[in-house]
């Protein structure tokens, strides 16, 4: 056991490199990109940037599926909906609770939608099972949902800087630093966790989830930091609608997904809905809320893994 974690570390720290380096590039090409094609940063946040750092989630999902290993993929899709708003909107609230008040950072109709795709993920989950015809329903779904937002995403307000062909490749070089960042910390995370005799359903819950997650915080973090809190924002609900509707809906058609414990699925809705709190109008509170939300997302962890 020794050896697998000694074997799995440097991998581990090559992925964290990997993820900040590509997310500071994949911001700043993304912010080019919704300058020069005049789309909102909110909106190019929640789909363009959240599909790239959805990708490692319906990666791993897809390989669930083909390996027949649904409980990892549920695991997945609820815990990295958990992580998305209890740790990287959480952390992005403690570093630089402005962003999210800022202009252009604050997409109610793209967090209600996201809370829609929340509850229509939940009402599903009471069938017992993620089946064909429930994936069908939820790329429909989806699919209305990319409709509406890229009618509603014309803008006028040119809020960052556009540099040409560097956007593009900023964008795809800093797509694939991400990706491949993630996927060294899946894996290695995973060897790590598979080391200590941890479930599947935990370890897609756990260590999965937050590794598929760290793309959208390391992205979130850089465009908080950067001041670009449209960007911060809609790539979080952007992403977690991404994974709830399309990412989901992928792995249900390919092989059907049994829903073990709904009590997991009402865990993932509550904190979906915590969400709100943070675009209250005084920074003290979104501060104060994302250290909350810190809090009972650790204790969370610690009951999952029996410490609590």
């Amino acid at each position: 056991m020794l050896s697998q974690v000694a074997a799995s570390l440097p991998e581990f720290f090559v992925g964290i490199l990997l993820l900040v380096k590509g997310a500071d590039f994949f911001v700043g090409g993304g912010s080019g990109l919704a300058t020069r094609y005049r789309v909102s940063p909110a909106l190019i946040g929640f789909t363009v940037i959240a599909f790239g750092t959805s990708l490692p989630e319906l990666v791993v999902n897809l390989q669930a599926a083909v390996a027949a290993e649904p409980d990892l993929a549920l695991g997945n899709i609820v815990g990295s909906t958990i992580a998305n708003i209890a740790l990287v909107l959480a952390v992005v609230a403690v570093v630089n609770p402005a962003a999210l008040r800022e202009e252009g950072a604050k997409p109610f109709g793209q967090v209600a939608m996201m809370l829609a795709a929340a509850a229509f993920f939940s009402l599903l989950a009471l069938r017992g099972i993620f089946d064909l015809p429930a994936g069908i329903a939820m790329l429909g779904v989806f699919a209305l949902v990319m409709a509406v937002l890229w009618r509603q995403g014309a803008s006028t307000e040119e809020t960052f800087e556009s540099r040409g062909i560097r956007d593009y490749l900023f964008t795809g070089g800093g797509l694939t630093a991400v990706i491949l960042g993630s996927r060294l910390l899946v894996e290695s995370a995973t060897r790590l966790a598979v080391a200590f005799g941890i479930s599947p359903f935990v370890i897609g819950i756990t260590m999965v989830a937050v590794g598929t997650s760290l793309p959208e915080l390391a992205t979130s973090l850089v465009a908080a930091v950067r001041g670009a809190g449209g960007i911060s924002v809609g790539n979080v609900v952007g992403s977690n609608t991404f994974n709830l509707l399309f990412v989901m809906g992928c792995a249900a058609i390919i092989l059907p997904v049994p829903v073990n414990s709904y009590a997991d699925i009402v865990v993932m809705f509550g904190f979906a809905a915590a969400i709100l709190p943070f675009f209250s109008s005084r920074a003290r509170v979104r501060r104060w809320w994302g250290l909350t939300m810190l809090l009972v997302y650790a204790g969370y962890i610690g009951l999952l893994f029996g410490l609590i």
